[in-house]
């Protein structure tokens, strides 16, 4: 299989789409002494990139019927993005979740959150039972939507009933100041990393999880414990990508930082939309995953990085089409 880059949605029809569980809020990002709103949460980013990239995606959330969940179901569904559970009706004490992100001086961004999270429906009979068979084509979660209950129970139990027919991303998306310690934590996660076929892992994530090793190694033990992917991202510096194969040492893409909200979100959806054209998603290919070559995951990887670069070149969550990158 050639290692070129990506450049267009493969399967159609069918269950060819992707499903996004987790957190969908606002970010109110202040920065150089301006406060701006934009959509976020990690999750629902991932699914806004892979809208953004023309791949079919539902988002499964917890949106509330107010100023701000209606401004976030906007700006998801003039991506194509579409829910996979109505708004929650807005009432006193209920409303749509939100991040304080501070950025500093070098674009990076530390959170404060006010959140609530809890899938507003039955996770296996309101959002599974109707697809009589046609599940997704792959299923992609993590940061708060698989930390913080009872939401975490209702996505572990989605992933359990989705895996024998759907490819699994996993996205730790790490945030200490809300999930509790890394002691308590650190057995969730790696069970998540367990059930999953690609797990995408930041460098801060894995310091703040296994503060007395290599984040390199984290990754590598990590590929250990059952995933055919793991992707370690390092910011500037690039990513290192481990399959069964070997390693594929990414280097950094040379870009003006505007910040960098959203971009872990971004290379996730980018990796996910990588993949699926090199025709490696769904679970009838996941033993073609599992004997992914480095010079496909070279491609896949360096796509990734791309979408990324763009993101964090332009102010909040922000992903590129598929037609800003040159692959329309």
């Amino acid at each position: 299989m050639s290692a070129a880059a990506p450049t267009a949605p493969g399967r159609a029809g069918g269950g060819a789409a992707a499903l996004v569980v987790g957190e969908a809020l606002v970010d109110v990002v202040h920065a150089g002494g301006t406060t701006r709103e934009h959509p976020g949460g990690s999750p629902a980013n991932v699914a806004l990139g892979l809208g953004r990239l023309g791949r079919p995606a539902r988002l499964l959330t917890r949106l509330v019927d107010d100023e701000r969940g209606r401004r976030v179901l906007e700006h998801l569904r003039a991506s194509g993005v579409e829910l996979a559970a109505p708004l929650l009706p807005a009432a006193e004490g209920v409303r749509t979740s939100t991040a304080q992100a501070h950025v500093g001086a070098d674009g990076g961004a530390r959170y404060e959150f006010d959140l609530e999270w809890s899938l507003p429906v039955d996770v296996v009979d309101e959002v599974l039972a109707p697809l009589d068979g046609r599940r997704p084509l792959v299923v992609a979660t993590g940061s708060l939507g698989t930390a913080l209950e009872p939401g975490g129970a209702q996505v572990a139990r989605l992933l359990e009933a989705l895996r024998p027919t759907t490819t699994v991303v996993y996205d730790p998306n790490l945030r200490p100041t809300i999930i509790g310690p890394a002691e308590e934590v650190r057995a969730g996660v790696e069970a998540l990393v367990g059930t999953a076929d690609v797990v995408k892992m930041s460098a801060e994530d894995a310091e703040w999880l296994f503060p007395d090793r290599a984040p390199e190694e984290t990754a590598r033990s990590w590929l250990g414990l059952g995933p055919a992917l793991v992707v370690l991202t390092r910011g500037g510096e690039g990513s290192l990508a481990l399959c069964a194969a070997g390693e594929v040492d990414q280097p950094g893409l040379a870009v003006d930082v505007a910040d960098t909200v959203g971009a872990g979100d971004s290379f996730t959806g980018g990796l996910v939309d990588a993949l699926w054209s090199a025709d490696l998603l769904g679970a009838d290919r996941r033993e073609a995953l599992a004997r992914v070559g480095t010079e496909v995951l070279t491609a896949c990887v360096a796509a990734a990085a791309e979408v990324a670069a763009v993101t964090v070149s332009r102010p909040g969550a922000d992903p590129p089409t598929r037609e800003e990158l040159g692959r329309g």
